[in-house]
Formats: structure tokens, C-alpha cells, sequence
């Protein structure tokens, strides 16, 4: 009997002593997360160079606020934000009305999952559906979603309306694409920073040039071809804008083959370019609408396909789907989301301080500034690079002057405001960028 007690006692002592660690050491990173409210930048970057994946290269600034068209690093200074999360938040930082719409949500209820309806998914699916003209939409959660989803679709499609033969449809998209990094999304991509060493690819994926219709009409001879999916304006690939004609001039085409037209209006969509979205300067109505980003303002993860019924009802139950798409939270963001954009009129804002934007960037000397383009405040500029500057050191020096903005494939600089933006701020950011380009 003794023995048997000092044994238990045996081996719950050690138990006892590995335990305490356990918890100086959860008190340990407790007492460490309420020091970072303190970090310097420095220590934000050193943090995230040690303890995450080195799969991106941001440009060394570290944000801890935002509020409108500005945001606040860490020591407080505070710059014009010229990249708006590659145009996620539109509606600017932190709107009161999306926030007000996402807290009130919050408390309620986030998340059933589609097993079960839920009160608020079919008020967003009739809200966005008749905004849009469009029968149905499916909800996703990200961009590169939406494009998954409307290459199930369209190839759902192809095999039970056009009579493609089983597993032989093809999709079109153009050079210079960018829908985002899934292996479906690399598969069509142009870039070799985005596929290469993912291989092998998708197969049924085809491309040709950007802004070329005899290529897409060359293309769409081939039966078997479902869709051609293609931004309205290329953002990704440095906000490279098509002929005027191009996106009637492929909506003809697709209608004459029987093709799908996909467009991919996730970063040009939602008032970006100055309209509603970017097809409608040629008052074109594509097959299939894929929105995201801007959609929730930002602030939530809500991505959406939109298409008629002989599209949508070709995917039935269990063939596609998503525990978080549609949840009640992002519904009511997306809602939210939707009315700022619609009721403030920042399409229309946009598409005004974009040109006036545009005009005076073009001010800019031509000796290093040797492009502008871009619709609405959707926009870049080029830059020559010479062995004292290039584009990411004109990036460094715009921070320094108190504007975020971000290179794209070397020596282009995209400028994305939030479509809040005002005139006078506006002229204040010409400054801004005239002031750092003359530094050089």
C-alpha cells in the first residue's frame, strides 16, 4: 500500500513541474503581444521576416490605422493611401456605415454555413442581383474564387447547354492576365513569378494577346471553346486599358460563336474606373460578372459570380460551394458596401477626379515619367529606369513625402486612391508625387 502511494506521487509530481512552463510561458506571450503595442517599424518587419512566409515584398511602411483616404504607421506619421488595397477599399478606410453594418451583424449571427438558410443571404442575393441586372449570383469569400467559380460554371455549361464533348471544353484568356495565385489561376497566367516551379498546370486553358480581336476571333473557331474570360482593363499587368471598341468588339464575337463572356471586374468594378463597372463605357453586358475586393468595402472577405439562369442552374446542389460563402456577416458588409458606393456616387467621383488626375500627371517630365494612363482612379505611370532611380526607389521617396503606392513589373507605378478623395486632396498629391519626381 505504501509503495502504491509513493509511486502516484511519483508520477504526479513531474507532472506537476512540466505544467508550470505551460504557464510562464503563456504569460510570457501574453506580456509579449501587449509590448507590441510599442513596436517600432523596425521591430514589425523584423517580427514578420522571422515568423512568416517570405512570399511577399511589401514596401517598408507599418500601418496600424486607417481612416478615409489616409492611413497611420506605428510612430504616427500619417500618408494619402495611392494603392487602396489593390482597390479593396474603395468606399476608404474604415467607413463608418460598413463598420456600423458589421458590428451590428457581429453580435448577432456570422456564420451557419449553407447546411441551413439564413435571414439576411437572400436580401443581399435580390439587392446585388437587381443592381447588376443579373437573374442569379453565387457568393464566394475571395477574388480568385470567383474565378474558380466561373470556370466551374462555364464548363458546366459547355458540356449540359453547348454540347461540348465530355471534358474537352476550353476556356480563353488573354496575356497578361491576373486573377490570383490558385494553381487553376497560375495555369493562365503570363507572369513566371506566378507559375513558375507550380507545374503541371491546368489543362484547357489557352491564351492570346490582350486588346487583339482578330487573335479572339481566330481562337473562337474552335467548337469546343466554352468562355474568354478578360479584365476590362488589366490592372495586375499595370493598369494597361484595351482600344476603345475591344469589349464590344468581344462581346459580338463571343455572341457569334456562342461563347461565354466572362468579365473579370474585381479590381475595375464598384465605381474603380468611373463606372459602375468597366464594360459599362461600352454599355456592354458580359455572360458572367466576377466582383470582389471592393464588394465588402474592405473590411470582409466577400467575393460574388454573377449570371442568368442558363448559366447558374447548371451547377446543382453538392457541386460546388463554400462553408463561409454567403454567410449572414458578409451579406450584410456586402449590402452595406454596396449602398456607400451607390448613394455617395463615388463612381461618379471617381470618374471626375480621374481626370483631373490624369491631366496633371501628365505635367510630370517626360524624361521619367513616360507614360500615364488609366480610366477613372484606376491608374499608373511609368517610370524610365536609369542607375539613379527606378520605380521602387520612387516608391521609397513618395513614402517619405507622406503617399503610399506600389510598384507593378518594375518600373510602374499603379495610383489607386480611394474614390473618396477630394479635389483639393487630390492637388496635394500632385505635389506630392511632382515633388518626388523632381528629387531625382
Amino acid at each position: 500500500m505504501f509503495s502504491s502511494f509513493n509511486l502516484s506521487m511519483n508520477v504526479a509530481i513531474p507532472l506537476i513541474r512540466r505544467a508550470c512552463p505551460k504557464v510562464r510561458h503563456a504569460s510570457t506571450a501574453a506580456s509579449k503581444r501587449n509590448a507590441s503595442k510599442n513596436l517600432s517599424s523596425e521591430d514589425v518587419f523584423a517580427r514578420e521576416e522571422k515568423y512568416g512566409a517570405h512570399n511577399y515584398h511589401p514596401l517598408p511602411v507599418a500601418l496600424q490605422r486607417g481612416e478615409g483616404i489616409y492611413v497611420w504607421d506605428v510612430e504616427g506619421r500619417r500618408y494619402f493611401d495611392f494603392l487602396s488595397a489593390y482597390s479593396a477599399v474603395n468606399q476608404g478606410h474604415c467607413h463608418p456605415k460598413i463598420i456600423s453594418a458589421l458590428t451590428e451583424q457581429c453580435s448577432k449571427l456570422t456564420l451557419t454555413s449553407r447546411a441551413f438558410y439564413n435571414d439576411v443571404l437572400g436580401e443581399y442575393e435580390e439587392y446585388i442581383t437587381s443592381l447588376f441586372n443579373y437573374n442569379k449570383v453565387l457568393p464566394m469569400n475571395t477574388g480568385v474564387e470567383a474565378g474558380e467559380t466561373a470556370c466551374k460554371l462555364v464548363r458546366k455549361w459547355a458540356y449540359t447547354v453547348k454540347g461540348v464533348p465530355k471534358y474537352k471544353a476550353k476556356i480563353i484568356f488573354a496575356t497578361g492576365n491576373f486573377w490570383g495565385r490558385t494553381l487553376s489561376a497560375i495555369s493562365s497566367s503570363t507572369d513566371p513569378s506566378s507559375y513558375e516551379g507550380f507545374g503541371p498546370f491546368m489543362p484547357g486553358f489557352e491564351l492570346i494577346p490582350y486588346n487583339d480581336i482578330p487573335a479572339l476571333e481566330r481562337a473562337l473557331q474552335d467548337e469546343n471553346v466554352a468562355a474568354f474570360m478578360v479584365e476590362p482593363i488589366q490592372g495586375e499587368a499595370g493598369v494597361i486599358v484595351p482600344e476603345e471598341g475591344y469589349l464590344s468588339s468581344v462581346r459580338e464575337l463571343c455572341s457569334r460563336h456562342n461563347v461565354l463572356f466572362i468579365a473579370d471586374e474585381i479590381q475595375t468594378g464598384l465605381g474603380r474606373t468611373g463606372k459602375r463597372l468597366t464594360v459599362n463605357y461600352e454599355n456592354v453586358r458580359p455572360d458572367l460578372v466576377m466582383l470582389g475586393k471592393a464588394l465588402s468595402g474592405g473590411i470582409y472577405p466577400v467575393s460574388a459570380v454573377l449570371c442568368d439562369d442558363e448559366i447558374m442552374l447548371t451547377i446543382k446542389p453538392g457541386e460546388h460551394g463554400s462553408t463561409y460563402g454567403g454567410n449572414p456577416l458578409a451579406c450584410r458588409v456586402a449590402v452595406a458596401a454596396l449602398e456607400v458606393i451607390e448613394n455617395e456616387k463615388l463612381a461618379e467621383n471617381s470618374y471626375k477626379m480621374g481626370k483631373l488626375l490624369r491631366s496633371e500627371l501628365m505635367k510630370l517630365p517626360s524624361d521619367i515619367v513616360t507614360t500615364v494612363r488609366g480610366k477613372g482612379l484606376l491608374n499608373a505611370i511609368v517610370i524610365k529606369e536609369t542607375k539613379d532611380y527606378n520605380a521602387w526607389k520612387v516608391c521609397l521617396r513618395l513614402r517619405d513625402h507622406g503617399l503610399l503606392a506600389k510598384p507593378t513589373h518594375g518600373d510602374i507605378i499603379r495610383l489607386a486612391p480611394p474614390l473618396t478623395i477630394k479635389e483639393d486632396e487630390i492637388r496635394e498629391c500632385v505635389d506630392i508625387i511632382q515633388k518626388t519626381i523632381l528629387s531625382f
